[in-house]
């Protein structure tokens, strides 16, 4: 009876092991759909984050850094969008899925629900408003 509590233990401990690595596998740097930015995905205790780590053209015209102007937020306007954290608070649902987790824009000045789907080095981005059906997609190609 012992051995047989002791090798359940172990394959839930396994189990458990396995399924943390597979959240892992989605950090990293991504390259946006256009080319024009990449985004470090990073983990802060269980949920993923992303940042926005490079752009193409990261100043304006008059050769200063490209600041977060289009933020409904005053307050949050002369931020540069260079470091700015777009991906928040997501959650690994298994199956390669997170969720629960919001999108910021800061070309529009919005922040959207967001779904994400990592199949190998794609990772697919859901961003709506209310449900699904009702947004835009777009696919992330890993950084190597």
């Amino acid at each position: 009876m012992v051995k047989k509590l002791c090798l359940i233990i172990m394959i839930a401990a396994c189990s458990i092991s396995a399924s943390a690595q597979n959240a892992d596998a989605i950090l990293g740097k991504w390259l946006s759909a256009n080319g024009e930015g990449q985004i470090l995905v990073y983990k802060k205790e269980s949920k993923f984050f992303g940042k926005l780590s490079w752009i193409k053209v990261p100043n304006n015209d008059n050769g200063k850094p490209k600041l977060d102007d289009r933020n409904p937020d005053k307050n949050l306007q002369s931020r540069p969008i260079l470091g700015l954290e777009l991906l928040k608070n997501f959650t690994f649902d298994g199956d390669n899925v997170y969720e629960n987790g919001t999108i910021y824009d800061p070309k529009s000045g919005k922040t959207y629900s967001c779904k994400m789907t990592l199949k190998g080095d794609i990772l697919k981005i859901r961003g709506y408003i209310g449900i699904s059906l009702l947004g835009r997609s777009e696919n992330w190609t890993r950084v190597k």
